[in-house]
């Protein structure tokens, strides 16, 4: 039990560490361009969250047997706030100030969870209290797909849900669901049972919807057929109109 426990932990920090470099190829749009364009600032600060909250769970003093939870999640913690700070750098003088004050309240949130748990709890109320706190962070942090899985539906298209990233989603979910069964451990097995089935989800839409275009797209290219048709035909009426002068 052991073994797979680890084998199993091992595979989930895999997973999860490509989850948290994947925001890497918008960042590097970012910086090339000097601009955060209409990009969200809003996940990354609550992705930060979630890796403090659960980095902090895992640790020795709070619950036994997580060390694997601690070390995936203080790298994207580090990770996070690197894209933070990006964001912070680049973004206009509004969304600068938004986004400074979520982080400033993500900071506030885990001092006080982490003081908290520190010097008031101790035993099996510190680890119900911080297990707590990590289990909604991290079903925030996996509903966040919910709106591009919506769009998905709406325009039949998955052209903003790339495909890599919802398997990923589905093995970093799987991988830590089946690691909390077998620790026992259902801080870690509830919020990455959510994920699992999350990505199951994203998975059967890419199945369903990778072969269209989308109706947005379809309807953008009958749009396109009707003006160019247009145009030939103000072609045609024109050059006779040139010849009936000449």
């Amino acid at each position: 039990m052991n073994i797979a426990h680890t084998i199993f932990g091992v595979f989930g920090n895999a997973t999860a560490l490509f989850l948290f470099l994947a925001p890497s190829i918008t960042f590097k749009r970012i910086i090339k361009n000097k601009s955060t364009e209409q990009f969200s600032g809003i996940p990354y600060p609550m992705t930060l969250l979630n890796c403090l909250l659960s980095a902090w769970y895992g640790l020795p003093f709070v619950s036994k047997d997580n060390t694997l939870v601690s070390t995936i999640n203080g790298t994207g913690a580090l990770i996070e706030t690197v894209y933070v700070l990006i964001f912070l750098f680049y973004a206009p003088k509004k969304e600068k100030a938004k986004i400074f004050g979520v982080f400033t309240a993500v900071l506030a949130v885990f001092a006080t969870v982490a003081l908290v748990s520190l010097f008031a709890l101790h035993g099996n109320a510190r680890k119900l209290f911080c297990g707590i706190a990590a289990t909604v962070f991290s079903i925030i942090m996996y509903a966040s797909p919910l709106s591009i899985m919506r769009l998905v539906i709406k325009t039949k298209s998955v052209e903003y849900m790339p495909f890599f990233l919802s398997l990923f989603v589905f093995l970093c979910g799987t991988s830590w669901f089946i690691y909390g069964l077998i620790g026992r451990d259902p801080f870690v097995a509830i919020p990455n049972g959510f994920g699992c089935a999350l990505g199951t989800l994203q998975l059967i839409l890419y199945v369903i919807y990778c072969g269209n275009k989308g109706e947005k797209s379809a309807e953008k290219d009958d749009k396109s057929l009707e003006m160019k048709g247009e145009e030939k035909k103000q072609n045609v009426v024109n050059g006779k109109q040139q010849e009936q002068q000449v």
